[in-house]
């Protein structure tokens, strides 16, 4: 059965509106300003690694050049506007929403357990009465706080002692909160205290269909595996079915959406979808550098579908396997993802060094691409707050 279609380039900016990459990087980002971005884009990802700027503040630089990562901190420490807990990963998270998070304390508590039991050592669950008994006599910890008489681990990120592992679960299934970083060690505190946990928890078909809908909304159109995935407490099945409703209803409608190859993938969509994208401003010609766990890149699949980019992060590589390099930035130019950069701050000559840049094929690098590079480049040197910029010799790679 035949349904409308809408045109790469035209899914293309819808796509990158409903992320707020497609109007211009100008405007205030702090305090309500910031928060309505947060509650546009659903959340921001955090990530510890920063060779250049934490993952969550390049994320919400490149779309307010006015931010500092002390607005973000103020809003989710002091303010409390924001909570953290997860989507496909840990991310700070309108408090708007929390209510609809309890669904996810359910599945994770009985989800976790199972897991844990065989993939984390024996004990975490023997350490929950204590723990909770430790943070409410002497207030919010960090995890080297508890189990001070237990072996640490020595196997990884995830070999955890049993009271990390009992932080981390009860945080996961909605007993503990995380009220804020150290560097970027969690505090966690009680949700007691912390919450108004008398508020009414919504039912989880109730919670379903808000997930659904928000979804759909800041994906501009979708598959149903990519609903589920938005958030990642929908189940596949569920989002199926909830699709198959919205359709019958008409809330949503059948689109293609043609590919950067010329191929179309049948998704759901709004029925204004085709208004929707007409009223889309054309993206700034500016160039920006990307978080690797920017929200337009998070599906990597979709990413490479609409874009015709190819991006895999090579942090877990081994050095002598790597095609790019440890952490390498995708840059984006109007509704074109370009090329990718391999840039990071050294502090020790506060410097940001450009290693490498690698245009995507088919991409003609002009003089005037590097002049709009070099005054990207700029403004994510101000924003690290580094004295000067450093090209390596040979700088301007062949096409990836």
């Amino acid at each position: 059965m035949s349904a409308p279609t809408l045109g790469n380039r035209a899914a293309r900016r819808l796509f990158l509106d409903r992320h707020a990459l497609a109007e211009q990087p100008v405007g205030p980002a702090r305090g309500q300003n910031l928060y309505d971005l947060i509650h546009r884009l659903g959340f921001v990802q955090l990530d510890s690694i920063n060779t250049l700027a934490r993952a969550h503040d390049m994320i919400l630089f490149a779309r307010r050049p006015t931010y500092r990562p002390g607005n973000l901190k103020r809003l989710y420490e002091r303010d409390r506007m924001l909570f953290e807990h997860w989507t496909h990963d840990a991310a700070v998270i309108p408090m708007a929403f929390y209510p609809h998070w309890q669904l996810r304390f359910r599945r994770d508590a009985v989800r976790l357990k199972r897991q844990w039991r065989s993939g984390r050592r024996e004990g975490f669950e023997r350490q929950f009465r204590s723990v909770l008994q430790h943070i409410r006599d002497h207030g919010p910890v960090c995890s080297s706080d508890v189990g001070q008489d237990e072996k640490k681990g020595s196997g990884g990120w995830w070999d955890w002692h049993p009271s990390k592992t009992a932080l981390e679960y009860l945080w996961r299934s909605g007993a503990l909160v995380v009220i804020g970083r150290d560097g970027f060690r969690k505090r966690y505190d009680l949700t007691e205290r912390v919450m108004d946990v008398a508020a009414e928890s919504p039912e989880p078909g109730d919670t379903i269909d808000w997930l659904c809908h928000a979804a759909i909304d800041r994906l501009g159109f979708a598959t149903s595996g990519e609903i589920a995935r938005f958030w990642d407490t929908v189940t596949t099945q569920e989002a199926r079915d909830w699709c198959a409703r919205a359709l019958e209803r008409g809330s949503l409608i059948e689109v293609d959406i043609q590919g950067h190859d010329g191929r179309s993938r049948r998704c759901l969509a709004r029925p204004d979808v085709f208004d929707g994208a007409e009223d889309v401003p054309v993206p700034p010609g500016r160039m920006r550098i990307l978080s690797p766990f920017d929200p337009a890149l998070r599906d990597r699949s979709r990413t490479e579908r609409l874009f015709g980019f190819h991006y895999r992060i090579e942090v877990f590589v081994p050095a002598d396997l790597r095609k790019y390099g440890y952490y390498v930035f995708p840059l984006l130019e109007g509704d074109r993802l370009i090329g990718r950069i391999d840039v990071k701050a050294q502090r020790e000559c506060q410097s940001l060094c450009v290693t490498a840049l690698w245009p995507e094929r088919g991409v003609r690098w002009s003089d005037a691409r590097t002049r709009r590079l070099m005054a990207e480049l700029d403004r994510v040197r101000r924003f690290a707050e580094l004295d000067d910029i450093r090209m390596a010799e040979g700088w301007l790679r062949e096409p990836g």
